[in-house]
């Protein structure tokens, strides 16, 4: 399996597939999920273009170095996939904390990004999250990561969708437990240490930007949406009726749709 060894001696675990020919398209996963978590995207994305999919720090088939992590660490190993692979610039679609991961692209690496999703996500700490997020290290390091799962699952499907999505719940669950507990917290501690006060660089951002949320997101609500939509000039938001934080699994035609809708119109653009 292809890795690129980033500046820190970190491997990190990438894989390419799609349209060789097509403009690439960059996935960055959440907190906790390695690339397969993008198992429903990857059709869509392949029909047109060139995807891109790779492992952050911690999880999957990438190395485990010691924590705390740093986001603008884990965006640079983003940039390293695309440099092993010659990519000059990226549609770049992230989830969760891999939207905040794609925020820092957007900002730092300008010039890596052609247009930006940015799914479920937010630009600033609030203190329920806060202590959310910690309750969870936490967890798993005295539980393991089978506890995290099964508290985690509550904020990430919607209640209308638990029963009927149980069996990619079912598939996705052991994968966030083979995650190394000591690796889970270091994310968090990267998602905690996150500066707030850089959401005003988000002015900087020149790629077309397509937000997208739930509208029964409980852990990144509709407001954190519509702040990121009042910061990033050139974006628009489009929420997702009965969607939860989990919508990439449990509405993936509808997110789908609206990513390969923007993806065309951003093509058409010069």
């Amino acid at each position: 399996m292809p890795h690129v060894v980033v500046s820190d001696g970190t491997s990190i675990h990438y894989e390419a597939f799609g349209r060789a020919e097509g403009e690439a398209v960059l996935l960055v996963q959440g907190l906790g999920a390695d690339s397969r978590a993008w198992l429903r995207q990857r059709r869509a994305v392949s029909r047109v273009h060139r995807g891109v999919v790779f492992d952050n720090r911690g999880v999957g088939r990438s190395d485990a170095p010691s924590g705390p992590y740093d986001l603008q660490v884990m965006a640079d190993d983003a940039v390293a996939v695309l440099d092993v692979l010659g990519v000059e610039s990226a549609h770049v679609i992230g989830v969760s904390m891999g939207g905040i991961i794609g925020q820092v692209l957007g900002v730092r690496h300008a010039d890596r990004v052609r247009s930006l999703t940015l799914a479920a996500t937010a630009c600033h700490h609030l203190a329920w999250r806060r202590e959310l997020l910690a309750d969870w290290a936490a967890l798993a390091e005295e539980k393991g990561m089978r506890a995290v799962v099964d508290v985690a699952a509550e904020w990430l499907i919607g209640p209308r969708a638990r029963v009927r999505f149980w069996p990619v719940i079912s598939l996705l669950g052991p994968l966030a437990v083979q995650v190394a507990p000591a690796a889970f917290r270091a994310q968090i501690d990267a998602i905690l240490g996150f500066d707030d006060s850089s959401r005003s660089d988000l002015e900087r951002v020149k790629a077309p930007t397509l937000l997208v949320v739930g509208s029964q997101d409980v852990l990144t609500p509709v407001g954190d949406s519509e702040l990121l939509h009042e910061l990033i000039p050139d974006s628009r938001l489009e929420i997702v009726t009965g969607a939860a934080h989990g919508l990439t699994m449990e509405h993936a035609g509808t997110f789908n749709r609206l990513v390969t809708r923007f993806l065309d119109e951003v093509a058409d653009q010069p």
